[in-house]
């Protein structure tokens, strides 16, 4: 039987900062591939990457009439890219900086004979530097991006059980390579009101597309230079009055200047269940919005789904 803090894998920031600084922005470069080439869907899902079982992936981006994926192996190191037309081309993930990232990538890009023009400045990132000047972040330690990887393997399970019981509208499970973290949203179904934006490094009228509706989501995120601790967090939008004093899972917390419930990493990762806590924490604050915001519940959850077995009407 795995021990949990095995499966769980440690995460501390200030470990893998410069790793986690240049992975982000690794991230978006590819991100930024997959946004030129791909409609727009509602909220911004067409932009995401997934976890997948060697790390991260952009699933397939449409390119004239074949078919674009590129993966984040982080089992052996290397960024996968791959055409439906049978291109293959890889690129080691090693310490090198962001602009000979950005140029590498492109220079398969161009090879493969895919054209997708980027905006090369960085987003919801402190002090941007355009792609192809950043000499600045060039760190890579495989270990800490694996670990990372092992993790998100695991927020991903659980947040796709919880996903399972719900009705309305749900995102998919999706990793925001912006903000860097891995989020899953519920929809009340109602407009909300008109996002005030502002948000750093986004422009308005995303911020605004992505909010058009009642919500309440919940993430993982590794840590920042604002916030430099791994957390799952949960917010909702509108933040209806009374959300931020309901009482939710012991161990977490509202905060304030995130205007969010906060559950540290270490406390999931250390707990005798973590399954059963990061569920608890992710419920618990779902019920705080859904309460306090009027949502029809009624209509709109159901039973967590379980294998083979149908939903019962």
């Amino acid at each position: 039987m795995n021990d949990t803090t095995t499966v769980w894998p440690e995460l501390p920031y200030s470990a893998w900062r410069e790793t986690a600084l240049t992975l982000q922005l690794w991230t978006q470069i590819v991100g930024k591939i997959r946004l030129a080439l791909t409609p727009w869907l509602n909220h911004g899902w067409q932009v995401p990457l997934y976890v997948t079982a060697r790390g991260l992936g952009t699933s397939a981006i449409p390119s004239g009439s074949e078919i674009l994926e590129i993966e984040f192996d982080f089992i052996r190191h290397r960024l996968d890219v791959r055409t439906s037309s049978g291109e293959e081309r890889t690129l080691a993930l090693e310490p090198q900086t962001v602009a000979d990232f950005y140029r590498r990538v492109f220079n398969i890009m161009g090879d493969i004979g895919v054209v997708a023009a980027v905006n090369e400045m960085p987003n919801e990132v402190q002090n941007p530097i355009p792609f192809s000047q950043d000499t600045m972040h060039a760190a890579y330690d495989p270990a800490a991006a694996h670990r990372f990887w092992r993790a998100l393997i695991q927020v991903d399970r659980i947040f796709k059980v919880f996903r399972s019981g719900f009705l309305g509208k749900s995102s998919p499970v999706h990793f925001f390579w912006g903000s860097f973290d891995l989020a899953v949203t519920r929809f009340s179904g109602r407009i909300a009101p008109l996002h005030p934006g502002g948000v750093p490094g986004l422009p308005d009228a995303v911020t605004r597309e992505a909010y058009s509706h009642e919500v309440s989501s919940a993430g993982f995120w590794p840590g920042n230079e604002a916030f430099p601790q791994a957390a799952f967090y949960s917010y909702a939008y509108p933040e209806p009055a009374g959300f931020r004093d309901r009482p939710v899972t012991p161990g977490a917390r509202f905060d304030a200047t995130l205007g969010e419930f906060v559950l540290p990493y270490d406390t999931v990762r250390t707990a005798v269940d973590p399954d059963a806590l990061l569920l608890d924490f992710l419920s618990s604050t779902y019920s705080a919005a859904a309460e306090t915001g009027s949502w029809s519940r009624a209509a709109l959850e159901c039973p967590m789904g379980v294998p083979r077995r149908v939903r019962p009407l």
